[in-house]
C-alpha cells in the first residue's frame, strides 16, 4: 500500500526532539529511536526523522496543523510547543525549539471564517490577524459583532 509520511531533517538532536514531542502529545508512540534516526507517531500521524546535519533548516513553508476544540487545548499546545526557546508568530502559528512550524487552530475559527455571512466572517478574520495565539472568546466576540 502506498503511503506518504513526513520526513524531518534535524541538525543533530533527533533523540531530544522525539522525547520533546512524546512529552507534548499524550498519544505519541515511538517505534524506533537512535542517535541518528527515528520513526514515531503523533496523534496518528507517522513521522521519520534523521540527524542530517545543520546545512538545512525548517522553514514556515511547511507547518503541521493541530486541530483543537477548546481554549484549554489551544493553551496547552501553545505553551508546550513554544517552551524552552520556541517562538510565537501570528494567526495561531509558532515555531518549536527545533524550528519546526506548527499551527494551533480551534475548529471555531474555520466555522466562523466559512460562515456565509461575509460581514461576520470578515470581522473574525480581522480579529485573527491581530492575534498570536488564537483566543476563542475573542473570535466569538468578533463573530457576534
Amino acid at each position: 500500500m502506498t503511503s506518504i509520511t513526513p520526513f524531518l531533517w534535524f541538525a543533530n538532536n533527533v533523540p531530544e526532539a522525539v522525547a520533546f514531542y512524546k512529552a507534548v502529545f499524550p498519544n505519541a508512540k515511538v517505534e524506533t529511536v537512535s542517535d541518528s534516526m527515528a520513526v514515531f507517531e503523533l496523534e496518528g500521524q507517522r513521522f521519520h526523522a534523521l540527524n542530517g546535519g545543520p546545512q538545512y533548516r525548517f522553514t514556515e513553508a511547511v507547518s503541521f496543523f493541530i486541530s483543537v476544540e477548546t481554549q484549554a487545548e489551544v493553551d496547552y499546545f501553545w505553551s508546550r510547543l513554544t517552551a524552552d526557546g520556541g517562538e510565537e508568530s501570528r494567526c495561531g502559528w509558532l515555531k518549536d525549539k527545533f524550528g519546526l512550524s506548527w499551527q494551533v487552530i480551534p475548529s471555531a475559527l474555520g466555522r466562523y471564517l466559512g460562515d456565509p455571512d461575509r460581514t461576520r466572517a470578515s470581522r473574525v478574520m480581522q480579529a485573527m490577524m491581530e492575534m498570536r495565539k488564537i483566543v476563542i472568546a475573542d473570535l466569538d466576540r468578533a463573530y457576534a459583532g
